[in-house]
């Protein structure tokens, strides 16, 4: 069993944000970064192989330390991780890894527990940073298991070659199906399928503009305490080079979701029948924060009401590349904003039965005040 004063959960762009303030902050030696991955990364290790530089939504510069010119043929998936690791080696990080973290439980006074499968640790505070790509969401609809064909989630994408002359349903209204849908269309014949009529924007997308706009909308969510939705639920479709290449080759006619999943098939909403080979379940990835449920925090809509990155009923636990810090700029915004909160929590300045403030002396610039 291991003590220290902060334990971030997750190494991805958000935790190692927090890891760099954390250390910027004084509690060089009194945090852990716990990291399920086998290597720097994050999520991006795991992106689909024909995902390249050129075609990703940007990546915002990790704090102090600018992303060198990257080749936008290059694959996500070796390009950002690359960059994440040469980052990790100039911060000098306490990072551990892998490390899976399978529950945060309530401890004595007002510590918690961080149980993982390779020890326990006792701690203060828990910055959680685990992002959403371990919990994909698969929707279930009538006979689905009955299906003869191939069926896989965007998580398990690869490339388009693995669809080639099949007939393919693409299932999802978000950016991966629109990226996927175009990728797979020009190797095989697609039905594109989803829950609501897709909405693309018109005009030039200013993404400074969008990016308030979208951060305001998911902020009134989470401080109300409701459930967040997709990314382009709060920003709709935007046409990108991709989008317009599908539009081109027609495979962006939207077909409203089938009822039921048979054999060989599908069952339409007006009853009837489509032959398809494969259905990609591009449906999108829930926040992956089942090991916080001993400290219940959701309230009885399943949502966790939040004030800034901070859980709002509990203090020690903030949440980061969540809601409005999905994207790698707000992870990296996300990530100071809860250090500067911890400092106050962990000096005294926060109620932690109240999460109020309740003293005015200085945080301090070092962990030594926490102790």
């Amino acid at each position: 069993m291991v003590r220290t004063s902060v334990v971030v959960i997750g190494g991805g762009q958000a935790g190692l944000s927090a890891g760099y303030h954390l250390k910027r902050r004084g509690f060089d030696g009194d945090f852990v970064i716990l990291d399920a991955a086998s290597g720097a990364g994050g999520a991006w290790r795991e992106r689909w192989e024909s995902l390249r530089m050129a075609t990703v939504n940007g990546i915002f510069d990790l704090p102090g330390f600018a992303k060198p010119p990257l080749d936008p043929s290059e694959a996500s998936r070796t390009a950002v991780p690359r960059y994440f690791a040469d980052f990790e080696r100039q911060a000098g990080l306490p990072i551990v890894r892998p490390v899976r973290v399978t529950a945060v439980r309530p401890g004595p006074d007002l510590d918690l527990i961080v149980e993982t499968d390779h020890g326990t640790w006792v701690t203060r505070a828990v910055i959680n940073a685990t992002g959403t790509w371990t919990n994909p969401v698969r929707p279930h609809y009538p006979g689905q298991e009955t299906f003869a064909g191939l069926q896989l989630h965007t998580r398990d994408y690869e490339s388009a070659e693995r669809f080639a002359g099949l007939r393919v349903a693409v299932v999802g209204g978000g950016i991966s199906a629109v990226q996927q849908l175009e990728e797979i269309s020009r190797v095989a014949t697609t039905l594109w399928y989803t829950r609501r009529k897709p909405v693309f924007r018109d005009g030039a997308f200013e993404p400074e503009v969008a990016g308030r706009e979208t951060i305001a909308k998911v902020m009134a969510d989470i401080e109300a305490g409701r459930p967040t939705g997709s990314v382009v639920s709060y920003t709709g479709l935007a046409w990108t080079p991709y989008a317009l290449a599908a539009q081109r080759r027609g495979a962006l006619e939207r077909h409203p979701m089938f009822t039921a999943i048979e054999p060989y098939g599908v069952r339409e909403a007006d009853g009837s029948f489509t032959s398809v080979d494969a259905i990609l379940w591009a449906t999108g990835f829930k926040a992956a924060l089942a090991h916080l449920d001993p400290l219940g925090l959701r309230n009885s809509h399943g949502g966790i009401r939040m004030a800034g990155t901070r859980v709002a009923a509990d203090p020690r636990v903030h949440l980061i590349g969540f809601g409005p810090s999905q994207s790698t700029v707000g992870a990296n915004r996300a990530g100071r904003e809860a250090v500067g909160a911890l400092v106050k929590y962990l000096s005294g300045q926060l109620d932690p039965r109240t999460s109020s403030v309740v003293g005015s002396r200085a945080a301090g610039g070092s962990a030594g005040s926490s102790r």
